[in-house]
């Protein structure tokens, strides 16, 4: 979050983040998986060289992963804490895909984001299996705690979650929500503020 002041808390916090970013290859792959099934494509992969070649692929085809894998560049660089890198690949997620994915972000393997214009920035967490249209934001309000986002949930197009709330798993955004308060398991939030309808 630039132009925050860095305090004690918040380092440690951010250090907390940064334990648990998955590995890069890892991160790549289960991602890959993601977008190739969403994709309707073969998503079984024979192994390292296999993976590594559809995930180029996904690359050369797809905004949206392309600037996922500069995200997963970014966090790993960060984790080994090498210089000028992590914010270079920053950059270039915003530029290829319009994707703005904060240091403070932990985002898991195997999410799926279809194109940009998606932001993802406070202490905010996504879990696996989390598919998220374009045009959406999930961020703070008010403090620097942001939404946890459980497995398998769908957020749609110009979706916004906000606020230190959870999005059960299984749960669906409809487009343009405005989410504010849990979400529960398996429910649907709809409107501006988001309401429950099943």
């Amino acid at each position: 979050m630039p132009g925050r002041k860095r305090t004690p808390y918040f380092d440690a916090a951010l250090a907390g983040v940064r334990s648990k970013q998955p590995r890069f290859f890892a991160a790549v792959v289960a991602d890959a998986r993601m977008t190739s099934m969403m994709r309707s494509e073969p998503w079984e992969y024979r192994g390292p060289v296999d993976a590594s070649l559809r995930a180029l692929r996904l690359m050369w085809i797809t905004d949206g992963f392309l600037a996922l894998v500069m995200y997963r560049a970014q966090s790993r660089l960060d984790v080994l804490r090498v210089p000028v890198l992590p914010r270079l690949a920053h950059r270039l997620a915003i530029m290829i895909g319009d994707l703005y994915i904060g240091e403070t972000a932990l985002v898991h393997p195997g999410v799926f984001i279809g194109h940009g214009m998606v932001v993802i920035d406070g202490f905010v967490e996504v879990s696996s299996g989390v598919r998220i249209a374009p045009g959406v934001t999930i961020g703070l309000r008010g403090s620097a705690r942001g939404p946890t986002i459980e497995r398998d949930v769908l957020i749609g197009t110009g979706a916004k979650v906000l606020g230190e709330l959870t999005v059960g798993r299984g749960a669906r955004i409809g487009a343009n929500a405005v989410v504010l308060s849990d979400v529960p398991p398996g429910a649907t939030a709809v409107g501006v503020p988001a309401r429950i309808t099943d």
